[in-house]
């Protein structure tokens, strides 16, 4: 009766830390410099260093504005989860940061470079250099309360060249 037990308690803990392991391997492995946003984060260094990156690496930089607050930046952040393919080409192709925008931080500064954002969240690509490409609302990419596979691979294959 006690090694049944003792095999089951050893087979529950080890499904748990899997389960773990695998909801945290995208933020902890496949986004390259921030995991989430982060209003005491230097948004200006953090790109500076994604471009530095690409610069050395031979990708662009896919820059995500949002904010903790925004349930929209959390869907995005899920899709790319739950979509490994996307979470690849994604890592393969671009250097990945996260800048916040909330009433903590708005950034503004940084933000003043680029594109008016519209809505959040908001996806500046940038080539090695840290030239701007291209501004991209991602309310265009949606499906449901969620993103479409096929707009958002499309998205990411128009840059990654």
């Amino acid at each position: 009766m006690r090694t049944t037990i003792l095999v089951l308690l050893t087979f529950f803990a080890a499904c748990s830390a899997n389960i773990n392991a695998q909801k945290k391997s995208f933020k902890k492995e496949k986004y390259i410099s921030v995991t989430k946003f982060d209003p005491a984060r230097d948004a200006s260094k953090d790109i500076k260093d994604a471009v530095a990156e690409a610069k050395r690496t031979h990708k662009k930089v896919y820059v995500d504005v949002g904010g903790e607050w925004c349930i929209w930046c959390h869907r995005l952040d899920d899709f790319y989860s739950a979509n490994k393919d996307l979470q690849d080409y994604l890592n393969k192709h671009y250097v990945f940061v996260k800048v916040n925008y909330s009433k903590e931080n708005k950034n503004e500064e940084v933000l003043s470079k680029y594109p008016k954002i519209e809505g959040y969240p908001h996806v500046f690509i940038l080539d090695k250099n840290g030239k701007l490409i291209k501004s991209k609302n991602t309310g265009e990419l949606e499906e449901g309360k969620g993103y479409n596979h096929d707009k958002v691979m499309e998205f990411l294959k128009e840059f990654a060249g």
